[in-house]
Parts: C-alpha cells; sequence; structure tokens
C-alpha cells in the first residue's frame, strides 16, 4: 500500500489547517540555469513532482533509476532520497540542467521537523551547501493514487527541509549522494549520474 510507505514522514498529511498563511506560491515557474529558485518556488516545483506519478513509476520510491527521467520540468532536474531506507540509481542527466532536490524534507509539522532533522548531499566526493528552508507556503499538484497519499489536486501546505541547488554538470559521469534523517526516519540514495554533451 502505497500510504504505508509514507509513514517515516510522520504526519505528513496532518496539520496542514493551520492559521492562515501568506498566498501560497504555485508550482508552475520556471528558472535559469544560474538562479536558484525562491524557497517556495523549489518546493512546490519538488512536491508536484513527487506527487505526479503513481508507485509503479514514481522516481522517489525507484530504487534502480528507471524511472529518473519521469515527470522532470524541464528547466531543473530533480533528485529524491527514498521515503526510508537505502537506493542506488543510475540516471541520464540532460546537459545544461541544474539539479535540485532534499536531503530531507517534508510538507506538515515544520515547527518539530528540525529538532531532529539533519542530512546531507555530496557531489563527486565534496559537500554540497545545503538552503535550510523553515517554513514556506506553497500549493503543489498532485496526481490520483500519488504516493503521498495526498490528495488529488491542488493541495495547500506548509513545506520545509535542508536542500541542494547544484549548476548544471559537466558532461560525463558523476556521484550524487543522499542522506537524509528525522526522529526514526533514514534516508539514502545514491545517484550514478550520466550527464550528456551540450549541443
Amino acid at each position: 500500500m502505497p500510504r504505508l510507505l509514507i509513514a517515516a514522514f510522520a504526519l505528513l498529511l496532518a496539520g496542514c489547517a493551520a492559521a492562515p498563511e501568506p498566498t501560497p506560491v504555485s508550482s508552475e515557474t520556471t528558472t535559469q540555469p544560474d538562479r536558484p529558485l525562491s524557497d517556495a518556488q523549489l518546493q512546490a516545483q519538488w512536491w508536484t513532482w513527487a506527487a505526479s506519478s503513481t508507485e509503479k513509476r514514481n522516481p522517489v520510491v525507484d530504487d534502480s533509476g528507471q524511472w529518473c527521467a519521469e515527470n522532470q520540468p524541464k528547466d531543473v532536474w530533480f533528485f529524491a532520497g527514498t521515503f526510508g531506507g537505502s537506493v542506488n540509481r543510475r540516471c541520464q542527466v540532460p546537459a545544461g540542467r541544474p539539479l535540485a532536490g532534499p536531503a530531507v524534507n517534508t510538507y506538515t509539522n515544520c515547527d518539530t521537523f528540525f529538532a531532529s532533522a539533519k542530512g546531507s548531499v555530496t557531489l563527486d566526493g565534496q559537500l554540497v551547501e545545503l538552503r535550510r528552508i523553515d517554513s514556506a507556503p506553497i500549493t503543489f499538484d498532485a496526481v490520483r493514487d500519488n504516493v503521498l497519499g495526498a490528495p488529488t489536486g491542488k493541495v495547500n501546505a506548509n513545506a520545509c527541509g535542508l536542500w541542494a541547488w547544484i549548476p548544471p554538470l559537466s558532461p560525463g559521469e558523476h556521484e550524487l549522494r543522499v542522506q537524509g534523517e528525522f526522529g526514526t526516519f533514514r534516508t539514502s540514495a545514491r545517484y550514478i549520474l550520466t550527464v550528456g554533451a551540450s549541443d
């Protein structure tokens, strides 16, 4: 049952109906390779990506990399940890595309999330500086039977996490490692990324 995979994202679907927040940022946005998305834009786009497919084709559930390209936006290439546990993925990344993803994240209970949250992202053995996003109101889109167990359609939430933004990689092979935890939840993903030559 896909929703059981979210158990480690403790209370992921609870607590979204807090006091009125600023107008959420939509997932429908674009960016430039050298200009990171805002905190809200980054999270809205990523959660839309994570909720845009069912368990059978979902890149967060994927344990080999076969679904890396599933529903990727055209202006950024998203990566992810897991819904718990470790995976090794092999993926093709388009040339000239910045990379972005969380070491660990959630879209509820941000007030308590950072009491135990920590993580790291390394690229070719070098630590990537992470952006701490304490909380941002967002709206993301979720398909029917999505792995998050989120309701179908537009979902309003407050999201937070430790995020990496990586400029476009040089052509060739690269290793990306994603590690994260909060509470009893642990996630680990090793990516072997092959970047094609620029046109």
